[in-house]
């Protein structure tokens, strides 16, 4: 039987995390949570579900999800956010692929979002595969914003959801825009990238069309709207905010000379 670990990042997760657990049993044969300094009751939830608990100062996703593997005793790894739940289907899945020879070393999922009451069927996201279960040593995150699993070879899939409750509220939608606008713009200006204008004015455009055309949107209603418009936003955003470093930058050139 594979023995399989779920590794989770917190930050006051309070609210998300006894439904997070509570899909877990059964599932994993030991819960790994990395914690950056919670003030809520998240620590409380962790070890009322027999989780280990453990805090290491935030330094990105990447650092702390593999920091996180580093802790587990189990060849397997499933990395979950604290957002996540397990649907009915993915256990049956999971309990299902643990009793076979494993067939690859990383295998991915569909994740299902729920946001403003209701489920999202299109939009660009769903479904949204991610790879979360892996076999440990053979893979690792890497990327500081969107951290994604990095392996060679080829990945297999399991059947069912990962259910993602992720915004509670437009205010929260707006928030993650302006912060994740901000790191894809540092992001951008640490590689390098000094032209920003042009796709300034393309890309967004093309984001909203791209979104609510191309990958369904208009079939979410109103709240595909809203993310087609959202996506765009952050796109318009985070070129905005490339455009004022480089700015930034090119001052600080001429004041020193």
């Amino acid at each position: 039987m594979n023995r399989l670990s779920a590794c989770l990042i917190t930050l006051n997760e309070e609210h998300n995390l006894p439904r997070t657990l509570a899909s877990l049993l059964g599932i994993a044969d030991e819960i790994i949570i990395v914690d950056s300094g919670s003030t809520d009751g998240t620590e409380a939830v962790a070890r009322e579900h027999g989780a280990a608990f453990h805090f290491r100062k935030w330094t990105n996703y990447s650092d702390q999800k593999n920091y996180a593997a580093s802790l587990t005793r189990t060849d397997w790894i499933l990395s979950l956010d604290a957002d996540e739940e397990l649907s009915s289907a993915l256990q049956t899945s999971i309990v299902d692929w643990k009793k076979r020879s494993a067939q690859f070393n990383v295998y991915e999922v569909a994740r299902r979002t729920w946001y403003l009451g209701a489920w999202i069927k299109h939009s660009g996201w769903y479904p949204d595969f991610k790879k979360r279960l892996y076999r440990k040593g053979i893979a690792q995150f890497a990327g500081s914003l969107h951290e994604t699993l990095q392996f060679s070879g080829p990945c297999g899939r399991l059947a069912g959801d990962l259910l993602h409750y992720t915004i509670r509220d437009f205010g929260e939608h707006e928030a993650n825009v302006e912060r994740y606008s901000a790191l894809a713009a540092q992001q951008m200006f640490a590689a390098g990238k000094r032209h920003w204008r042009g796709a300034w004015w393309l890309a967004t455009p093309w984001s909203f069309f791209q979104n609510f055309i191309l990958r369904g949107g208009f079939l979410d209603g109103h709240r595909g709207a809203l993310i087609s418009r959202m996506a765009a936003r952050t796109v318009r955003l985070k070129y905005e905010k490339l455009g004022k470093l480089i700015a930034a930058q090119k001052d600080a050139v001429r004041a020193e000379r």
